[in-house]
């Protein structure tokens, strides 16, 4: 066997940023509290305007973090297979957990989308299937450290041999 396929097949990562997403989501809810709160105590002693300004700044808050859309990211490349695991970090009602699996070889191409001077980051994933190519739905890498960001990208092109 090649030496780049050995060392491709003994070489695996393993990436979640939960501490991350778990300090978002405990800011996001712990800000809101103190905005409502706030926004309670003006209106309740007759401070109409600046609690309609209460109000405003809450839904800035809450705007900020669905543009943001910071996701928990969960990524394995053991046993030849890419299993991506991800659901919105910070959401009101019932979170909806989604993964992506398939096998290391159909993947044909990783691509990456930064915006916003590189704060913000999404990957697409687009595999080989019988009938062409399928493109998964792109996942949001906002939460993840820039290094983590670019440990990801360089893990998919040497999985996909560039």
């Amino acid at each position: 066997m090649n030496e780049t396929v050995i060392l491709q097949k003994i070489i695996k990562m393993t990436i979640s940023n939960k501490p991350q997403t778990v300090f978002l989501r405990r800011l996001f809810f712990l800000v809101s509290l103190v905005i409502a709160l706030t926004a309670l105590g003006l209106f309740l002693l007759d401070f109409t305007l600046y609690g309609i300004a209460a109000v405003g700044v809450f839904a800035l808050w809450f705007l900020f973090f669905q543009v943001a859309d910071y996701q928990f990211i969960e990524f394995n490349d053991a046993n030849d297979r890419i299993v991506l695991r991800y659901y919105k970090a910070v959401r009101f009602g019932k979170t909806s957990f989604n993964s992506i699996e398939f096998p290391q070889q159909i993947l044909h191409n990783a691509h990456f989308e930064n915006s916003f001077f590189g704060k913000m980051s999404d990957l697409t994933l687009i595999v080989k299937t019988r009938r062409g190519m399928a493109e998964y739905p792109s996942v949001s890498l906002t939460a993840l450290p820039r290094e983590e960001r670019k440990r990801l990208k360089e893990r998919f092109l040497q999985i996909m041999g560039v």
